[in-house]
């Protein structure tokens, strides 16, 4: 028994930790939920869509590729193999930063973390689950890492359920109004970053000059949102890392 209670802490702790998380994540789905449904998406849509792709900026993106193709469909969801090809290739550049995070959380993890408990774990890593996981004292178990991502997890869900559902009874311009808080979430990620660091100031002013570049020069009107994202983020790392490396940036 007394071993049961030990191992029931782990999950218990878990928990305590997403708390604060989740808390923060129901609000930021929350605006996700009313932008996608101004977007045309239906609440199942979303929904759908959180309990499958845990990830703010993928999810943003790939809200903005499918509504482009409900768009050029009449309304339908019906996707071409290069608007698959383009939500596919968008999430793989936007989220490529968890794989490193995963390696880096591979050092912490406890024997019973079988291949089978890496590859179900690897859904939910998050930037702000990574950094409490990664942070705490000692192995991960993996009751431990499920407590943590529990809450989290079903507040990303529940947030943009919510969100969606009020998008439809929410007269069209105050959901527009409460949408634009979701792009305020990435402004208040990226500004305290970019005062403290050059090289991160740089990146985003050459990302903002790149996407206007690619948005409003009537040459590149061909160009998906989708397909903008992907140059911009490959573009910008690139130029980023031979104009400001990283052991530059440490002197």
């Amino acid at each position: 028994m007394n071993g049961q209670r030990f191992e029931g802490k782990y999950f218990r702790d878990g928990l305590r930790d997403g708390v604060p998380i989740g808390l923060g994540y129901f609000s930021v789905s929350f605006g996700m939920g009313i932008l996608a449904s101004t977007k045309g998406l239906s609440a199942l849509a979303v929904l759908f869509m959180s309990a499958t792709n845990l990830t703010s900026a993928g999810q943003a993106a790939g809200i903005e590729i499918i509504a482009e193709a409900l768009s050029a469909s009449g309304g339908a969801l019906v996707f071409s193999l290069l608007a698959a090809g383009e939500l596919a290739l968008a999430q793989l550049v936007i989220n490529l930063r968890y794989s490193l995070m995963a390696v880096s959380l591979s050092q912490k993890l406890s024997q019973r973390f079988s291949l089978g408990h890496r590859l179900f774990s690897a859904i939910f890593i998050t930037d702000e689950i990574y950094a409490v996981g990664v942070t705490r004292k000692g192995e991960i178990d993996p009751r431990y890492w499920y407590g943590l991502a529990c809450v989290p997890y079903f507040s990303w869900a529940l947030g943009t359920l919510s969100g969606a559902l009020a998008g439809n009874i929410l007269p069209g311009a105050m959901g527009d109004a409460l949408g634009i808080a979701l792009y305020g979430m990435f402004l208040a990620i990226i500004v305290p970053p970019a005062r403290k660091d050059g090289a991160i100031a740089f990146c985003i002013c050459l990302a903002a000059v790149l996407s206007c570049v690619l948005f409003y020069v009537p040459i590149f009107g061909f160009l998906s949102s989708g397909f903008r994202v992907i140059i911009v983020a490959v573009l910008c790392a690139a130029i980023t890392a031979l104009v400001r490396p990283i052991g530059e940036v440490a002197q």
